[in-house]
């Protein structure tokens, strides 16, 4: 908590996005409410700011939808069970059993999506309430239209989600995890009995598949984001994301990192495997911190601090990974039979990683 609020202060991203949609949300409640219960006087101010909240979605397109489908189910719920009420002449249980059963039905299908529940909800608030005159139903529908025009006003005009910088900043976090760890690989592989933390390097390299997708999150809000969507002329959106083809790349990157903390787990689970020498692992460890090392220039790259500079010194240490690798693949050939099976694998994995973090022509 404390590094997420460090970070929505400090620099652009995705904790900063999310204390601004929360802001947007608790403002456009309070704008909902005072216009429903403190200017119109509604009898059931509630439903607007209610309404409002789920209107500030994380898009204006998925705020428009959101709203269409919203204002549907709760006008659906709130006719359906003023007409129960009525036919039961104001009887709360027998309307709720007239109510409930088919709005919790109506609730699952998948046109409402995720707005479904609301329809069981506010048929809830309008038995509970106890009146179901024809006047009633109309401030009630009234009060849900108010709510779902301020928040989507709201989250189209102040500070519009734009999602464009969200797609980079995701993937530097990525580049950077992942340096993290091969970097703890390269370092617990140099000491002695360092195989015994192959465990938690395993559990590290799979958290990176939720970065991942994370990305892929982050690329689908940027294309949802700027459809029916004003920011791209009221904020200034930044530099253009990242090409897809490096979402794809650095998915293919975590698989091998994956894949070598694996065979590195198995072989320190294993004690029937023959492990390779300490000179092999001496230079697998040189080769995952240089791998390492690219992964850390990349990500200042990625972050749009990309110099000649930058790429020179991601070109020196990709030839220096690739000696390693040779000096490796020489250790290789002289193992015993026996090692030959996890050395190996990890031979190849550790190529393999090298090849994808080889920038593309």
């Amino acid at each position: 908590m404390r590094r997420s609020v460090r970070s929505a202060c400090v620099e652009a991203g995705p904790e900063r996005d999310t204390f601004v949609q929360s802001l947007k949300a608790a403002g456009a409640a309070i704008a909902a409410w005072a216009v429903s219960g403190w200017w119109f006087q509604a009898p059931m101010a509630l439903l607007a700011p209610w309404t409002a909240i789920a209107m500030v979605g994380s898009t204006v397109y998925q705020s428009v939808r959101t709203g269409t489908q919203q204002f549907a189910i709760i006008a659906l719920g709130t006719v359906w069970a003023s007409a129960a009420m009525a036919f039961t002449h104001d009887q709360t249980m027998a309307s709720m059993l007239l109510t409930l059963p088919l709005m919790m039905l109506l609730g699952n299908y998948r046109r409402f999506g995720s707005q479904g529940i609301y329809g069981a909800t506010t048929a809830l608030f309008v038995i509970t309430g106890g009146v179901s005159s024809t006047s009633t139903v109309g401030h009630r529908l009234l009060e849900t239209l108010i709510g779902a025009v301020i928040g989507l006003l709201v989250n189209a005009f102040v500070l519009p989600p734009v999602h464009l910088r969200s797609v980079r900043d995701r993937l530097v976090r990525l580049t950077r995890e992942t340096a993290e760890v091969l970097g703890a690989m390269a370092e617990g592989l140099r000491e002695e009995g360092g195989l015994e933390k192959s465990e938690s390097w395993h559990h590290a390299a799979g958290s990176l598949t939720v970065s991942l997708q994370n990305v892929s999150e982050a690329r689908r809000w940027a294309i949802e984001g700027s459809r029916w969507n004003p920011g791209g002329r009221l904020r200034r959106t930044g530099p253009t994301p990242p090409r897809y083809a490096e979402d794809t790349r650095w998915g293919r990157v975590c698989t091998r990192v994956l894949a070598l903390t694996r065979t590195l787990k198995t072989i320190s689970d294993d004690t029937e495997l023959t492990p390779p020498s300490p000179e092999f692992f001496r230079l697998l460890s040189d080769v995952l911190g240089q791998a390492g090392h690219i992964c850390s220039i990349e990500s200042e790259l990625l972050s749009g601090s990309g110099s000649g500079a930058l790429r020179e010194r991601r070109d020196a240490a990709l030839r220096e990974a690739w000696s390693t690798l040779s000096s490796l693949t020489d250790t290789f050939h002289h193992q015993e039979p026996s090692a030959s099976a996890v050395g190996g694998e990890l031979l190849l994995e550790a190529r393999q990683l090298m090849t994808e973090l080889a920038p593309a022509a």
